[in-house]
């Protein structure tokens, strides 16, 4: 039997055949292991919320996702441009909403790049703006949920 939680977002067609997955096992406690192509991740929670603190959270892995994403972006426009990408970082910071449901409330990027002219800098956020988790964001996909027995 399948389960099916309701889809809040706006009406589109039906979800095509996956083209990329993760698959997510329980590991001990609130420990779970994330396999993408043979890449292990861990996420845990932090003590104070029950888990071990042995891994980021689902919620950090989320903000690291958008903020490595952008560096990305960024990366590619200072190659494309003959810029050095060296020392090319990204910060992410974000907080979570006070009230329900529980979700991250703001995110704020902040790109340093290597020595890179001013005059470059408009350019840089604009292409950086547009990696493909914050289009993500900007305009969600559809969500199922589905469960299985």
């Amino acid at each position: 039997m399948t389960h099916t939680a309701q889809d809040t977002s706006a009406a589109r067609e039906p979800l095509p055949p996956a083209e990329h997955r993760c698959d997510v096992t329980h590991v001990d406690g609130d420990a779970y292991e994330v396999d993408i192509r043979g890449h292990r991740l861990l996420v845990d929670q932090p003590v104070d919320s029950g888990g071990t603190d042995i891994a980021p959270t689902p919620v950090e892995l989320f903000a690291a996702s958008l903020a490595t994403c952008v560096a990305f972006y960024a990366g590619r426009y200072l190659q494309r441009h003959g810029l050095p990408r060296d020392g090319l970082r990204v910060r992410s910071e974000f907080t979570m909403a006070a009230d329900p449901p529980a979700r991250v409330e703001s995110l704020r990027l902040v790109v340093v790049p290597p020595e890179l002219p001013a005059r470059r800098h408009a350019a840089l956020l604009a292409v950086a703006s547009h990696c493909t988790v914050h289009n993500t964001l900007h305009d969600p996909p559809v969500i199922r949920i589905d469960v299985r027995s």
